[in-house]
């Protein structure tokens, strides 16, 4: 995802609102949904690997060389979360409808069910994830569970990313059904297009720097939150899983979406393999 291509895009939609759904029920109450390949979640093993990339092979002005980074085990959704999973959630809640809802150019609304979601917030992808009773996964966690068990890598599946093993720019018309393409080494599909993906963290280019090594959190303030996969109206670069993005927590784009992660000992109600 090109900030500058969001920006033209969109033209701060983030100030829109769209009305809540009737709903009488807690955000805090815990989701109950069909289990079905969407709801499912991949235990991702304990492990280390070393995050980020050669500095020699980024712009001067980003910090992204790679650290050692050690991760407990845990949880993460096979698949991004769809619209007919956030419609549950807003029925149940009262919440409201992503900005695009309804609106076909963008696969937004009843009738894409088992496309991702697009149009959320940061803090409406918080929300959904605490009812869910999950979170949002760290940039760590993140990244960790895009390459698969392919430490060194550049993408889900190995050192080159094509149009034929993700849903990435120039050929693409928009977003497409979730577990499309191929999965990686961790059973979880499109961590590399489709939609980019809000994570835990804020955003500081220098955070690498100064990270702990156990299970790094993120920055404890920040102006903006980290965005990790490129999505569909992305190229390739942009698609590597070592790539960095942020965008301010209140926006919303035709290009970002969202999956939860759980904590290993508390798997959520949805289902799990």
């Amino acid at each position: 995802m090109n900030k500058l291509d969001s920006v033209i895009g969109l033209l701060a939609v983030s100030a829109l609102t769209v009305p809540a759904l009737p709903g009488n029920v807690s955000a805090q109450q815990t989701g109950k949904i069909t289990e079905t390949v969407e709801s499912q979640t991949a235990m991702i093993p304990a492990g280390s690997f070393l995050m980020g990339r050669e500095r020699s092979a980024l712009p001067a002005y980003v910090d992204d060389s790679p650290h050692k980074v050690v991760l407990d085990s845990f949880y993460m959704d096979k698949v991004e979360v769809t619209n007919a999973r956030y419609q549950s959630f807003c029925q149940a809640t009262g919440h409201r409808l992503p900005i695009f809802w309804g609106m076909k150019e963008f696969h937004s609304g009843p009738d894409f069910p088992d496309y991702p979601v697009v149009g959320v917030s940061h803090a409406d992808a918080e929300a959904y994830a605490q009812w869910r009773g999950c979170r949002l996964p760290t940039e760590a966690e993140w990244e960790y569970a895009a390459r698969g068990g392919l430490n060194g890598k550049d993408f889900p599946g190995g050192d080159s990313l094509e149009t034929k093993d993700a849903n990435i720019g120039h050929e693409s018309t928009g977003t497409a059904r979730v577990a499309g393409y191929a999965a990686n080494g961790y059973r979880l599909f499109d961590m590399a297009g489709n939609v980019g993906e809000w994570v835990a963290d804020y955003y500081d280019r220098d955070y690498y720097r100064s990270s702990p090594e156990k299970n790094p959190p993120g920055p404890a303030v920040g102006r903006f939150r980290v965005v990790r996969g490129g999505g569909w109206y992305s190229g390739k670069s942009c698609n590597a899983v070592h790539y960095r993005n942020a965008l301010p927590a209140s926006w919303v784009d035709f290009n970002v979406g969202f999956r939860c992660a759980c904590d290993a000992g508390r798997p959520d109600n949805t289902g799990q393999e």
